[in-house]
């Protein structure tokens, strides 16, 4: 007897735990999927709303894309007066290496003329502007003062200030938008890879720039230009972002847009970064350091590297394809390689200045300061540009 009911006592036990489980799985939710980032370029609708009617100019290049199509293409398809294409350094294909003008020509896929904006002015003319009543900006940036859309998208909305035309921007993600870091831009060392008072890693979206532009009065004659930006969706600054189309030739992949604001500080210095390689931006090196692991030689690749420094020459130096990158602008590499070179009074050429936004930064490396130590000699300018930036910031 006692024995039958202790059987049933435990039959309802595990029954009872059985239940229960069933009934704490079935409140437990399936895991959602990450919302899908919708960039500004998808937004058709909003964006033909505006369009609609008007003639348009597009300043984009090979990165403007809705889905696997061109904007332009996709514009065209919904009736757009598009009167012509700007395009910026690289060209409108991406096919111009760095550094190298782009003519005005024709695009043969579309017919529409296309106008360099970096040949013989790098600025928008009132003449280019004249058929168009709205000028439409979309072009994929990386978050790095040294990257050149930014100061293109500088001259365009000058020009459409100046010129009485509306701009509207296209925003897309920063792929290195979660962290802010570097030499704040001296005035005195204002140039097309720098002409913004930014640290080298300015932690905005191009939407967000062309806000920040406006509002601080940085347009010629603190003109203000009249702008839209049609915004992202499913996208905060801290989330990681990996582009679908390589943002210009020398950067083919994540690893190297992420160690892009880090290793572009060696275009200062007579130190290859691997242009003239399968890749570019993922390794430093020079024929003179010959004890260091890594071997290269960097050579013209057409559209890609034109002449590129130590062209023909064995480097010896790095292999950064496989490194973990901080969520910093990463100095060791630059203070290292400085330590490591033979003739230090060669280290260094002019353009390292412009790259840097002023002495300091060469001056500190000079006097063999830690990178702890520069570091600390930036926080008070990053401090106050991270309050000024707050302003018009459009994303959490």
């Amino acid at each position: 007897m006692m024995q039958n009911f202790f059987r049933i006592l435990f039959c309802l036990i595990i029954f009872s735990g059985c239940s229960g489980s069933k009934q704490t799985e079935s409140q437990v939710s399936e895991p959602t999927e990450t919302p899908k980032v919708i960039t500004g370029a998808e937004k058709i609708d909003h964006i033909t709303r505006e369009l609609q009617g008007k003639a348009v100019a597009l300043v984009v290049n090979y990165t403007a894309l809705v889905g696997s199509t061109h904007l332009a293409d996709t514009l065209k398809s919904h009736n757009i007066d598009i009167k012509k294409i700007m395009a910026p350094e690289h060209g409108f294909r991406g096919d111009a290496a760095n550094g190298e003008h782009v003519k005005d020509g024709f695009d043969t896929k579309t017919g529409l003329p296309v106008v360099s904006l970096y040949g013989k002015n790098r600025k928008p003319t009132p003449e280019q502007l004249s058929d168009a009543d709205v000028v439409v900006y979309d072009i994929q940036d990386v978050g790095v003062r040294f990257f050149t859309y930014i100061s293109t998208l500088h001259y365009v909305m000058e020009a459409c200030a100046e010129n009485n035309k509306k701009l509207i921007v296209l925003d897309r993600p920063n792929p290195n938008a979660h962290y802010i870091d570097g030499p704040v831009l001296n005035p005195e060392f204002k140039s097309f890879v720098g002409m913004h008072p930014v640290p080298v890693v300015h932690g905005m979206t191009v939407g967000e720039f062309a806000q920040m532009i406006n509002g601080e009065g940085w347009l010629e004659n603190k003109a203000k230009c009249d702008l839209t930006v049609i915004p992202l969706s499913n996208w905060t600054h801290n989330d990681r972002y990996s582009l679908p189309v390589r943002p210009s030739p020398n950067l083919p992949n994540d690893q190297a847009v992420r160690l892009y604001p880090s290793i572009c500080l060696f275009e200062g210095t007579t130190i290859s970064l691997g242009r003239g390689t399968d890749f570019p931006f993922q390794a430093i090196g020079h024929p003179d350091l010959k004890d260091m692991p890594f071997q290269f030689t960097p050579v013209t690749i057409p559209g890609m590297a034109l002449n590129p420094p130590q062209e023909n020459k064995l480097c010896y130096g790095l292999d950064l394809r496989n490194v973990s990158i901080p969520d910093k602008l990463d100095l060791h590499y630059l203070i290292d390689m400085y330590k490591a070179f033979p003739d230090k009074e060669k280290f260094f050429i002019p353009f390292f200045e412009r790259l840097a936004g002023g002495t300091v930064l060469r001056e500190q490396i000079q006097k063999g300061l830690t990178e702890d130590e520069i570091r600390t000699t930036w926080q008070a300018d990053l401090d106050n540009y991270k309050a000024m930036r707050k302003q018009y910031l459009l994303y959490p």
